[in-house]
């Protein structure tokens, strides 16, 4: 699939408030600074789409992106960023949890993970949410660029393994690059035929 049109349609707290054309989702979600709005970018050719930012936290809606007049690219705000006072994080957290439950458009999520580290805890706790509710998701380990191929291999393989310990079988996994446009044309592939077979 090739992106020749993204759109930004709207920004909401409540899903009562989302765009009033229905079209399947595609929603983003992951740790403050995992490079969430870097990539977005990087697979709509448009490096201004989505705020990118050094400082965490700053996406506190959701938005959506119309792509190729077909479907939705949602933008979610970060989870687990501890500098942020409670009540926003409470904020945030209801923000999530609601476009999550009830979003009836929402066919895929991605969770974004730093290929760097091994998975932290909070992620771990996420992913588990999502499996208890039934929410359906695939990975797509970020920053692949930062270590050589030969390395990536070996981090990636840890990774699997650490998610092996919670999970009987692996979903689907990504390792993207938002300088090197590395996994676009997966992950794009992988938009393209979900569309087809729903």
């Amino acid at each position: 699939m090739k992106i020749s049109e993204a759109k930004f349609a709207g920004s909401s707290t409540r899903i009562s408030e989302k765009p009033s054309t229905k079209l399947p989702e595609f929603a983003f979600i992951g740790r403050s600074n995992v490079g969430k709005s870097s990539l977005i970018n990087m697979l709509c050719n448009n490096r201004k789409l989505a705020m990118t930012s050094a400082t965490p936290g700053k996406t506190k809606l959701v938005n959506h992106f119309m792509i190729n007049k077909e479907w939705y690219l949602v933008d979610l705000p970060g989870y687990g960023y501890a500098k942020l006072p409670d009540k926003e994080r409470k904020k945030i957290h209801d923000v999530i949890s609601d476009y999550l439950s009830h979003s009836e458009e929402m066919v895929m999520l991605f969770v974004l993970i730093d290929s760097r580290h091994d998975i932290g805890q909070i992620d771990l706790d996420f992913l588990a949410e999502l499996g208890e509710n039934e929410i359906p998701f695939a990975i797509i380990f970020t920053k692949g660029d930062k270590m050589g191929p030969v390395a990536r291999e070996a981090q990636i393989e840890k990774l699997k393994k650490q998610l092996l310990e919670s999970w009987e079988e692996l979903p689907m996994l990504f390792v993207t690059s938002s300088l090197t446009g590395l996994g676009k044309d997966n992950i794009l592939d992988y938009i393209e035929y979900i569309l087809q077979e729903s």
